[in-house]
């Protein structure tokens, strides 16, 4: 009878928390549909209006997630994401729009990467050739702010704020010391004397060649973004340097003083400042989110469709997402592309530090067949590197800026032996029986020197592989591409002189191109892969199994993004074309 009204208990106590749990979801989805229905309303711009870009605020991202789950609280709040086209059309649409006078940036960091900085920044000095002021004012900028700001015609900061000058720095972090902790032997096969990638797993600090690429990458960024500064400031490429190390902006009278700003004021003044450029007495501000929401000049519905490639994130084999690229999914969106004939080209735009070797290849093999029929064009965003180039490679222009991360054309094999962690840490031990030699071949045992250099000799094949498609696709010798090669970074400044892009430029420029190629002059874009259905993403996330990253990360309480590289490690595909690192500007 206990065991009765035990099991009766544990039984009414699990349905009160899934009618709690889909209550709850009922609310986050009508939630999210109510706001859904006040942002899709369109937005009328008052007249002597001033269009704010606060980025800090909004996170600016290739692409936004279709998952009304995504980021949700219990008060039903969205998370603040803008995509990048979004924000470069928003810029554009201002410029003709009567009604905005000015573009207000107020943002003390920017939550976008450097590539992405780049092409809003550009944007925005498009939009300065108007004529129409562009005022800049925060209580402090970090770089990344600074960087943005300065296109403007007046930068202006808080009496007490300061301007963070301080040069560029890379940090790696290296598992070695946990791994030896964890008594895992990470096995590795490379080719390529500057593929990093591994390094962390097998290093405390960085290769020699390592730190020599990264030093000349920081240095080539630095200098692109310090000489856009000091075009805009009227400064020279030195000075920036010189403050910087010195430190010399230590407080908001030295930031006028050396010319980083143009005064110092609070914020009252700030908005007078304002009214009387908008030449109104009240101050009637519209914000990037809200702005989309407005209508531009009508254009009449072409036929002729360009269709933007999304693929953003790590390669894996199999169906990705917004935040990572798959095999199956990119490959069926420029399938689909190349079989529409109202799509007169295809931008591929790759956000991609690479990943898997295999599924990288798969991708590629559908971009030989696009270019075959129709222009294929790609936009590199902040880093299209390894697997991001691969992909990239056979387009008839690629196009990057001079701060995107590219090249790293290199393979590399990485195979844990867990045979130690799991007898010394959780008392397991094994015993097999194979039909064949090397059947037990895995990561619950060491690699015979047999079995490694099969896997050194797949992974020859593959960078062969890969050389040779990068030769074909850019006109190369594979020599030559090997000498480029070896797995190293080159800035999108650098990859233009070494053959690896055809032009600096973002998005909109590789859209040009496109259009050009394909001789329309009319058309409309569409973006592919389609998104997912939420509450199919919502099932795939509920629906995830335990693996053994989870035993061993939870055994260990290492339950933070510091860890995520080890999850990588223990699961996916072996061998691997990635980039070791991603580079944020702050």
């Amino acid at each position: 009878m206990k065991s009765f009204l035990k099991n009766v208990l544990s039984t009414i106590v699990g349905m009160v928390l899934a009618v709690f749990v889909i209550v709850l979801l009922f609310i986050g989805i009508v939630s999210v549909s109510m706001s859904s229905l006040n942002n899709d309303k369109e937005v009328i711009v008052k007249e002597n209006s001033i269009l704010k870009i606060n980025l800090a605020e909004l996170s600016v991202v290739e692409r936004t997630s279709e998952n009304p789950f995504e980021g949700l609280n219990f008060s039903g709040d969205l998370p603040k994401t803008i995509e990048l086209k979004q924000v470069l059309d928003n810029i554009e649409k201002a410029k003709t729009d009567e009604n905005i006078k000015a573009i207000y940036i107020n943002t003390p960091y920017v939550s976008a990467g450097i590539s992405q900085i780049e092409e809003i920044r550009n944007k925005i000095l498009e939009f300065k050739q108007t004529g129409k002021p562009i005022i800049a004012y925060s209580e402090v900028y970090n770089q990344a702010a600074y960087y943005l700001s300065s296109v403007a015609n007046k930068v202006y900061l808080n009496p007490e704020g300061i301007v963070e000058i301080k040069g560029l720095s890379a940090s790696i972090m290296f598992y070695k010391g946990l791994l030896d902790k964890l008594d895992i032997d990470v096995q590795i096969i490379r080719h390529g004397k500057f593929k990093g990638a591994v390094e962390p797993f097998i290093l405390d600090k960085m290769s020699k060649e390592n730190r020599e690429q990264i030093q000349l990458l920081l240095n080539s960024v630095a200098d692109n973004i310090m000489d856009s500064i000091a075009n805009q400031r009227g400064l020279t490429l030195s000075e920036i340097q010189k403050h910087a190390d010195n430190l010399s902006l230590e407080n908001a009278k030295s930031c006028l003083n050396l010319n980083y700003v143009d005064a110092l004021l609070y914020q009252d003044q700030l908005e007078d400042t304002l009214k009387a450029l908008a030449g109104s007495e009240k101050l009637s501000i519209i914000t990037l989110s809200k702005y989309t929401h407005t209508k531009g000049n009508k254009k009449e519905i072409s036929r002729n469709k360009i269709a933007i490639i999304y693929a953003t994130g790590e390669i894996n084999s199999g169906k990705g997402d917004e935040k990572s690229i798959g095999s199956i999914s990119t490959s069926a969106a420029i399938k689909k592309a190349r079989e529409d004939k109202n799509v007169k080209a295809i931008v591929l735009r790759i956000n991609s530090p690479g990943g898997s070797a295999l599924a990288s290849d798969v991708i590629w093999r559908e971009t030989i067949l696009a270019k075959a029929e129709k222009p294929l064009v790609v936009s590199m965003g902040d880093l299209a590197a390894s697997g991001g180039y691969y992909i990239a490679c056979v387009a008839d222009s690629i196009v990057a800026n001079p701060t995107t991360l590219t090249g790293s054309i290199g393979v590399f094999g990485m195979v844990p032996n867990l045979q130690r962690f799991y007898k010394n840490k959780l008392g397991i031990t094994f015993d097999t029986v194979n039909t064949s030699n090397y059947a037990d071949m895995g990561i619950n045992r060491p690699l015979s020197n047999f079995e490694r250099n099969k896997i050194q000799k797949s992974v020859e094949d593959i960078y062969s592989t890969f050389i040779t498609h990068v030769s074909e696709g850019r006109n190369m010798s594979t020599e030559a591409v090997d000498e480029i090669g070896q797995g190293r970074i080159w800035t999108g400044y650098d990859a233009k002189d070494i053959g690896l892009i055809d032009t600096y430029g973002g998005l909109e420029k590789a859209i040009e191109i496109a259009a050009y190629l394909a001789k329309v002059e009319d058309y409309r874009i569409i973006s592919l892969p389609k998104k997912k259905n939420p509450f199919e993403e919502l099932s795939l996330k509920l629906g995830g199994k335990a693996s053994i990253s989870d035993l061993i990360l939870s055994k260990f309480g290492f339950t933070t993004k510091m860890t995520k590289p080890i999850e990588e490690l223990l699961k996916g595909d072996r061998i691997q074309a990635r980039v070791p690192f991603i580079m944020e500007l702050k």
